[in-house]
């Protein structure tokens, strides 16, 4: 097998492969579609099938539930009304056989209501019952007499019913004469109406037919049966009223839990689905034959895999046909190289198009074309290189003639007498040695302190008041190389911002503490106040960018400029290790603290 693929692979073309690796890519997953079908489809379906009956219940339940919520509704209305409540227990301590205008006026007004509260949703029964004898309701007493509740099974167990709590009455033959063609069976629940919470004083009772559940599991299609369930197994509701009362044959089986299982009955195997109220210790029960449930599901399945089956087939020929069309231009290109590879040089590519292959056609034929023009370009360009390597070579003669220059000025400056003039020359020269050389970017912190000496000697030269320059510098921390002209931007602010033209004393210490080094630059210049402070810090620290360099501001006392710039170009070599900060006050002078890390850093050993 191995042998036949590598065959099939090599050596051909890479429009071959592209098709080939095309086709592969449509075989092999429907093949593996097929076996995967084959080996999942009997769990697949038969939860689907389980996931489908428990959906059906489940809407059943909520529908079934929303009658009981409807009746526990008006039970609760009647029963927490605080008018109603009043009304009722005025009347229930009073004489059942004498009646006045406003007694009779009150009954009226809680027929009303009890019309009204049960205007909503499907249609029930309401009797109000007091222990007097006393009755409300909104229905015709003519189809049925309410004192004969106080006759009922369940008088005697509601009786014993505490607080609040309901009681459900399970199925009964229908009490109401208009409904008992129809609707054979009613179910109740009943509440008990207290004074205070302790004495009983009557009951309210809300019934509805059967038949209104059962029409819920008339519109369940394809299930076989359809239930309401109390503890025992006894059926309160079935579609088919002559099995309500008689007890589930297969209760004992059930799990008693909310899910569906695939259950043997009667040498058949069933979907059984069970699902609880919520609003009593009933449940609902639904069966449905379990190759019913499956057969639309299978059917649904082969059609789908049917579908993929013809698609699969008009899919390949038409991929087949639009790798041919798509790679015939590469085939062109293929051809076109091969020339060039020849040494043909003046063949171009005709194909256009804005897609990818168009575009590398078009940058085969500008590769040519600047082939072409290189060619011809090589002995000016040559030229070229020649005249740059002989102005590179004058300008490192031109620095150095300087040097040559500045030295016989110094000279001669020496010989008159004028040593502090010749003193100047040499620092002046110092620092335009080592700001023309470009291959000491780094220098040790020794030659910086160096340069700020010779800074500050020729600033003295121009201004009559001379500033001191007091160095606090440990011997460990010279070896320390960082960024040349780091200090002196530092120190030229201090001198013309800080100090205004007058004397004054700048004191540089540095230190190595915590593997960190310390310098700290400090004037007793005219300092600054805490909002120029604040902006010169907002302009260092957070104006680098190119446009706040170009504005060359200046706060109180100090160049946000030069800063900014010994900020950005420490950051840049030591990262977010390193640290700056600047104080001042305002008369007392300003106090500049750089910490460098030596980790981040180089340290000469």
């Amino acid at each position: 097998m191995l042998v036949w693929l590598k065959n099939m692979w090599t050596p051909r073309s890479f429009r071959y492969k592209v098709i080939l690796i095309s086709i592969i890519s449509l075989i092999i997953p429907a093949i593996l579609s097929l076996f995967i079908y084959n080996y999942i489809t009997k769990d697949t379906v038969k939860e689907q099938a389980l996931s489908n009956a428990s959906r059906e219940l489940n809407i059943a339940s909520e529908y079934v539930e929303k009658l009981f919520s409807d009746m526990l509704y008006v039970a609760n209305f009647v029963q927490l009304d605080p008018k109603m409540n009043t009304v009722l227990k005025g009347l229930a301590k009073s004489d059942a056989e004498k009646e006045s205008y406003d007694q009779y006026l009150l009954e009226n007004e809680i027929n009303r209501t009890i019309e009204n509260i049960t205007l909503v949703g499907e249609k029930s029964y309401v009797t109000i019952l007091l222990k007097n004898g006393k009755y409300f309701t909104n229905y015709n007493i003519a189809e049925f007499d309410p004192r004969d509740l106080f006759k009922e099974k369940w008088y005697e167990q509601i009786e014993e019913a505490v607080g609040y709590e309901s009681t459900w009455i399970e199925s009964q033959p229908t009490i109401f004469e208009l409904e008992k063609k129809n609707n054979p069976y009613q179910i109740s629940i009943v509440r008990t109406l207290r004074d205070e919470g302790v004495q009983i004083y009557g009951f309210v009772v809300v019934t509805i037919m059967e038949n209104k559940i059962s029409e819920v599991f008339n519109k369940m299609e394809g299930y076989d049966d359809v239930m309401m369930l109390n503890p025992s197994g006894k059926i309160l509701s079935h579609n088919e009223d002559d099995k309500i009362g008689n007890l589930f044959a297969y209760h004992a089986d059930l799990m008693n839990r909310n899910s569906s299982e695939v259950m043997k009955m009667t040498d058949k195997e069933y979907v059984v689905t069970e699902n609880s109220l919520s609003f009593s210790n009933w449940k609902l029960v639904s069966l449905v034959p379990y190759e019913k449930s499956i057969n639309k599901i299978n059917g649904i399945f082969h059609k789908v895999f049917l579908i993929q089956g013809i698609s699969f087939i008009l899919f390949f020929l038409l991929l087949t046909y639009l790798m041919k069309t798509i790679t015939r231009p590469l085939e062109y290109l293929a051809k076109l190289a091969d020339k060039v590879q020849a040494g043909n040089l003046i063949v171009r590519s005709k194909i256009k198009g804005k897609d990818e292959i168009g575009r590398l056609s078009k940058s085969i034929n500008l590769m040519l074309d600047h082939i072409n023009t290189k060619i011809e370009e090589i002995t000016e360009t040559e030229a070229r290189k020649r005249k740059a390597e002989f102005a590179m070579l004058q300008a490192q003669i031109n620095p150095h003639f300087l040097f040559n220059v500045l030295n016989s000025i110094r000279m001669k400056v020496m010989i008159k007498g004028d040593k502090e003039s010749a003193n100047m020359i040499t620092s002046l020269t110092k620092l335009l040695r080592i700001t023309i050389d470009k291959n000491k970017e780094i220098i040790t912190f020794l030659e910086e302190v160096q340069i700020l000496e010779d800074f500050v000697h020729i600033m003295n030269m121009r201004q009559n008041r001379k500033i001191s320059l007091d160095l606090e510098v440990d011997q460990d921390t010279y070896s320390f190389e960082i960024p040349r002209f780091i200090l002196q931007p530092i120190i030229e602010n201090s001198i013309i911002h800080g100090f205004n033209q007058s004397a004054g004393l700048i004191t540089i210490s540095a230190k190595i503490m915590d593997e960190t080094l310390v310098i700290v630059i400090e004037d007793n210049g005219l300092g600054m106040s805490k909002e120029d402070l604040e902006q010169l810090k907002i302009k260092t620290f957070h104006g680098t960018s190119k446009e706040n360099l170009e504005r060359k501001q200046h706060v109180k006392g100090f160049s946000s400029l030069g800063l900014a710039n010994v900020y950005e170009r420490l950051f840049i070599t030591f990262g977010p290790a390193f640290k700056m900060d600047i104080k001042s006050d305002l008369e007392k002078g300003t106090k500049v603290i750089l910490e460098i890390p030596m980790k981040g850093g180089k340290k000469n050993v």
